[in-house]
Formats: C-alpha cells, sequence, structure tokens
C-alpha cells in the first residue's frame, strides 16, 4: 500500500485546492470522471469543493470504449457509449478526472470521447497517481502523487464506491 485512505483524501483535498485556485473559483468548470474509478474520485473533487467553497459543480461520467486506438472497428460494434455529461460544456472548463496516468492513451481517448460531447473553452487532467512511462505526450494538470514505477509494476487505486475501501497499491505483474 502505497497510499492508504486518509492519504488519499489529503491529495484529493489538495487537487481540489489546486483545481480553485488555478481556475479562480469553480463557477465555470465541470467535473467529468473517467470510467470506471475516475467517476467517484471526480465525485470527490465535487463534494471538496461544496465543502469549500459553497458551489454545486457540474459532474458527469465519460466512457472512453468508442475512443480507444487498441480495438479495431468490429470490436467497437455494439458497444453502447456510457456518457453522462451534465452541462453545455463550450464555456467550461471541463477538468477529466482519472485514478490513474500510464502510458496517456486512456487521457487521449477521454480528449476524443469530451470533444465528440462539444468544443469546451479548455481542458485540464486530474489524476490520483502518476506512474510515468508516456507514450503519447500527455502531462496532467493536478497530480496526487507521482509514483515512479517499472513496467512490470502496476498501480491499483480502491475507492469506496467500486472496491469498499480508498487505498493506492504497488503489484508485482510478474508475481
Amino acid at each position: 500500500m502505497i497510499m492508504d485512505e486518509s492519504a488519499l483524501c489529503r491529495a484529493m483535498a489538495r487537487i481540489t485546492h489546486e483545481i480553485i485556485e488555478r481556475n479562480r473559483g469553480a463557477e465555470e468548470i465541470c467535473l467529468l470522471g473517467v470510467h470506471t474509478r475516475g467517476v467517484p474520485l471526480a465525485a470527490m473533487l465535487a463534494e471538496n469543493i461544496r465543502r469549500f467553497e459553497g458551489i454545486e459543480v457540474p459532474m458527469g461520467e465519460i466512457d472512453i470504449t468508442l475512443h480507444r486506438d487498441d480495438l479495431s472497428d468490429l470490436d467497437k460494434q455494439g458497444i453502447l457509449p456510457g456518457c453522462r455529461v451534465p452541462c453545455d460544456i463550450r464555456e467550461k472548463t471541463v477538468i477529466l478526472v482519472d485514478d490513474v496516468l500510464y502510458t496517456g492513451r486512456t487521457a487521449r481517448a477521454a480528449l476524443e470521447a469530451v470533444f465528440s460531447v462539444g468544443r469546451p473553452k479548455a481542458v485540464q487532467l486530474a489524476v490520483l497517481v502518476d506512474r510515468g512511462h508516456r507514450e503519447l505526450p500527455i502531462r496532467p494538470d493536478y497530480v496526487g502523487k507521482n509514483v515512479p514505477t517499472s513496467k512490470s509494476e502496476m498501480v491499483e487505486v480502491s475507492v469506496k464506491a467500486i472496491d469498499g475501501e480508498n487505498g493506492v497499491y504497488i503489484c508485482d505483474t510478474k508475481a
């Protein structure tokens, strides 16, 4: 375990404050969680903003399945998109929220999914863990924890809403 529940909550609180500071408030933002664990993390940010600023920010979810670059067109047939965007994003700064940033391919697919919905004023990326090993020129705007890893390791994020607990673990994939 590299982050227990209190460390995860502190990281999310810090990210929330950074979002508020960088955007000079939260009135013009929309949080979009990337399926699956980015959604409850986005909900945590929305709740923190409500507590810290007294503002209810729109929060939705993005399903990147149709925008992945590792699926053939045949694989994409019959997949229903699971996006829920709660507002018109044209005049909003969209903050994509995900659990782990690794190669950058999920973030790229999430960007495509956002632009298939509309053209936001700006897009920012918030991740709980940045583990490096980028294959694309993607850089997060907000990071809970930088965790240098080897390619033989895996970072697993657990969130209460899905897994019953909050925590971050490093696992060896060769074991």
